[in-house]
């Protein structure tokens, strides 16, 4: 006599949700100059600069958590416009879950006057040419830049598996 398996994951959805896999979420903003020079601060607890950005919150949207974290981090309101990129991680160090980034449209601005950091988590923010910001991240995020400078330009967002174009 065989015993009879029950799979619970399509009778119970609290089971089936609790088993798929959970990833992290990213949001940030690419802010250019009218030179095209683009906007990075300088986290005091990385050795490399940043996008303007953070984590998305537990029930927040990706674009509502870009406008939260560029308030946070520069103390300004920008407009969050369009998706330039997506770019999705594999667990990576002491990250256990995957990470997706998203990367949105937040206008230019002339300068940074008016710009506010918070001392405790940022020492610096400038603009850069889009070589200079990709010298300034990590070799991951790097593409980003051009990436996002393009989708810009076309009006479509890129997608980038782990920081590269897919094949």
């Amino acid at each position: 006599m065989s015993a009879t398996v029950v799979d619970v994951t399509w009778t119970d959805p609290a089971t089936w949700y609790a088993a798929l896999p959970a990833f992290h979420a990213a949001a940030a903003a690419l802010i250019t100059d009218p030179a095209g020079r683009v906007l990075l601060v300088k986290p005091t607890y990385r050795d490399h600069w940043a996008f303007p950005g953070g984590y998305v919150e537990e029930g927040e949207f990706p674009h509502d958590a870009c406008g939260r974290e560029v308030r946070e981090e520069l103390g300004l309101a920008v407009p969050v416009r369009e998706l330039l990129v997506v770019d999705w991680a594999p667990p990576s160090g002491s990250r256990p879950r995957a990470i997706i980034s998203f990367t949105f449209d937040c206008g230019s601005r002339a300068d940074t006057d008016g710009i506010t950091l918070p001392g405790q988590e940022l020492e610096d923010v400038a603009f850069f040419s889009p070589d200079g910001a990709e010298n300034c991240l990590p070799d991951n995020v790097a593409p980003r830049i051009r990436a996002a400078l393009i989708a810009r330009a076309r009006r479509t967002p890129a997608y980038l598996p782990h920081g590269k174009p897919p094949q």
